[in-house]
């Protein structure tokens, strides 16, 4: 796993959006909040360009994160695989981080992650998920064909007797205007894309 300086970070940042869950996609079971920043799917989706969120993901036991195409199956047996429309990392039992790449691949993670930043580029074909706090690239996906339109994807897991009650939170991005610096993280990232239950989907 790499690690980013601040403004590799920051740059990758700056293709933030607004991303609110939709309430018409949620588990019945499933507690969506008002300004729809927890618990649901979410009602942006994006076909082209580049975009990036946060998702506050601390004190949880399970959840899966990522993008799903829009034409995938929700309902029955769900396998998280690229084949099957989904680009996804999860957290199992409190401390396995997985890619579910199909096979999935285990993450060497060592502490708790509290944020995960999410970066897609369409024409590019590139999934990244990052530990925002320590700046490092947990896993990328790369060499995607994308061809549908693409949804952020949210799975808080089961609550699991209160050990997993905690929600998932869309967490706005901290401002990036102040620190555009000389490290070109995008290009970076784009060089090593050459080289290298209940859900929500928005």
């Amino acid at each position: 796993m790499e690690k980013l300086c601040d403004s590799e970070m920051r740059r990758i940042q700056q293709y933030s959006v607004n991303v609110t869950l939709d309430p018409d996609t949620a588990h019945p079971y499933l507690i969506l909040s008002e300004d729809g920043k927890q618990c649901v799917l979410g009602k942006q989706s994006f076909s082209t360009g580049r975009f990036y969120y946060e998702v506050q993901v601390g004190g949880k036991t399970d959840w899966t994160i990522g993008v799903a195409r829009e034409s995938i199956n929700r309902k029955g047996d769900i396998k998280l695989r690229p084949n099957n429309g989904y680009w996804t990392i999860v957290l199992r039992n409190g401390n396995v981080y997985k890619a579910k790449a199909g096979p999935a691949v285990l993450l060497p993670v060592r502490e708790e992650i509290q944020k995960v930043g999410v970066f897609v580029d369409y024409e590019e074909g590139l999934v990244s998920f990052y530990d925002v706090e320590t700046r490092v690239n947990l896993y990328s996906f790369t060499g995607c064909s994308f061809t549908e339109r693409l949804y952020p994807y949210f799975c808080p897991g089961l609550n699991q007797n209160g050990t997993n009650s905690a929600p998932l939170i869309i967490s706005p991005v901290n401002s990036v205007c102040e620190l555009q610096k000389n490290c070109t993280f995008l290009q970076m990232v784009l060089r090593a894309g050459r080289a290298h239950s209940l859900s929500w989907i928005m």
